[in-house]
């Protein structure tokens, strides 16, 4: 991954605009703008152009809306990909920035939800915590195919009135 891939994609603002898109969910930038009120709207289009330009976002449908053009957006998720060469490339000054940048994200979700209305986290599904596991590397593989396995039947998923939606986020790091 070349540090401009890593910088267009990890910039605070841009992981929180991909995020919107999680669940391949076509937005316009209209409703971008409702979905994260916080950001500028001229910054928030600022981004979001650097995105579309580089084709991480691509426009999936058009419709007329007085007389002008609404572009309806979808994330190309496999434009997000990196190549553990790309990976190994970067420096480990690189890795504390973009690392920083996505927990820097995370924090801001979950500040949204706590400046609900009404939270109620076991209600509302809400956890997180940390856990040791031991494990050899034959193990450490066997866990990460059962994950992507018991998540499998859920990505598929497609957005309905009786459906809300959820961000989950995993970090498996070694520790000492």
């Amino acid at each position: 991954m070349s540090n401009k891939k890593a910088d267009l994609i990890l910039h605070p603002i841009r992981l929180r605009i991909l995020q919107a898109f999680i669940g391949d969910r076509p937005l316009s930038p209209r409703q971008l703008c409702e979905i994260l009120p916080d950001v500028p709207q001229a910054t928030l289009y600022r981004h979001f152009n650097k995105l579309a330009q580089a084709g991480i976002l691509k426009v999936v449908a058009e419709r007329s809306v007085r007389g002008t053009v609404e572009k309806f957006y979808r994330l190309q998720e496999h434009k997000l990909e990196f190549s553990a060469q790309e990976l190994a490339a970067l420096s480990r000054e690189d890795h504390q920035r973009y690392f920083t940048a996505f927990i820097a994200t995370l924090l801001t979700e979950f500040e949204q939800y706590l400046q609900r209305e009404e939270i109620d986290l076991a209600q509302d599904g809400v956890g997180y915590r940390q856990i040791a596991l031991h494990l050899n590397k034959a193990e450490l593989e066997q866990l990460t195919q059962a994950l992507n396995e018991a998540l499998k039947p859920f990505l598929d998923k497609k957005p309905t009135k009786k459906r809300q939606r959820f961000l989950l986020s995993s970090i498996l790091m070694p520790g000492d």
